[in-house]
C-alpha cells in the first residue's frame, strides 16, 4: 500500500513540474516579440541592435521583394526588390518597440533615399517592416514627432509596410562584425558607427 501510495504522490510531483515547465515556457515564449529594420548595411545594423540589453538575438536577411529565396548577389543587383534588413527577437519586458525605433532613427539616415552613405540602391533603403497594426502605428507616430522637433533637416524617406518576404541571409552574413573585425569595411565604417552608438546608448547596452 505505502508503495502504490508513493508511486501515486510521485506521479502527482511530476505532473506539478511539468506543468510549471509548461507554464514557464509559454510565459518566455510569450515575451519574444520582433522587430525588423532595414538601415543599409545589414553588417552595420546587426553589430548595433546584437548589444542592447533586452535583444535576445539578431538575424541577417532579405525582405519586402518579389523573388523567391534571393543570394546576396541577387539582392545587390537591386532586381528582386529586397531591403537587406535585421530580424530582431526581443524581450518587451526589457527593451520596448519604441526604444528600437529610437535607437534606429539615430544610428542611420532615414532622410536619403535608397542610400546610406557610399551604399546605394533599393537594397540599401530605410524601411520598418511592421509586425502587428501597433508597430505600424508606433512608427508612424515616431517620425511624427522626430519631424515635429526638427531632428533631421530633410525630409524622413523611410518606408512603413507589412513584414512581408523575408529570408535569411547566408550564414556568412550572421555575426559579420565579430567575425571579420579586422576586415577593411569593418574597421572604416561598422567600428566608428559602434563607438557613436555605445557613447549614446551606454545605459542601454548589455551588461
Amino acid at each position: 500500500m505505502k508503495k502504490i501510495i508513493g508511486i501515486i504522490l510521485t506521479i502527482s510531483f511530476l505532473s506539478i513540474i511539468a506543468k510549471t515547465n509548461h507554464k514557464t515556457i509559454k510565459n518566455q515564449m510569450e515575451k519574444q516579440e520582433y522587430a525588423t529594420f532595414g538601415g543599409g548595411c545589414f553588417w552595420c545594423t546587426e553589430a548595433i541592435f546584437s548589444e542592447l540589453e533586452g535583444v535576445i538575438s539578431v538575424e541577417s536577411g532579405y525582405a519586402g521583394g518579389k523573388t523567391i529565396n534571393p543570394s546576396y548577389a541577387d539582392v545587390c543587383t537591386g532586381a528582386t526588390g529586397h531591403a537587406e534588413v535585421i530580424h530582431i527577437a526581443f524581450n518587451p519586458d526589457k527593451i520596448k518597440f519604441s526604444e528600437l525605433l529610437d535607437v534606429f532613427f539615430a544610428t542611420h539616415n532615414p532622410t536619403t533615399l535608397n542610400r546610406q552613405g557610399a551604399d546605394v540602391g533599393t537594397q540599401y533603403r530605410s524601411v520598418v517592416f511592421y509586425h502587428n497594426e501597433q508597430q505600424k502605428i508606433a512608427t508612424q507616430n515616431f517620425i511624427k514627432e522626430l519631424e515635429k522637433a526638427q531632428v533631421f533637416d530633410d525630409k524622413i524617406v523611410t518606408e512603413i509596410t507589412p513584414f512581408n518576404n523575408y529570408y535569411k541571409a547566408e550564414n556568412y552574413h550572421q555575426d559579420y562584425f565579430n567575425s571579420n573585425k579586422n576586415q577593411g569595411y569593418c574597421n572604416a565604417v561598422i567600428n566608428p558607427k559602434l563607438i557613436k552608438f555605445r557613447k549614446r546608448f551606454k545605459e542601454k547596452l548589455k551588461k
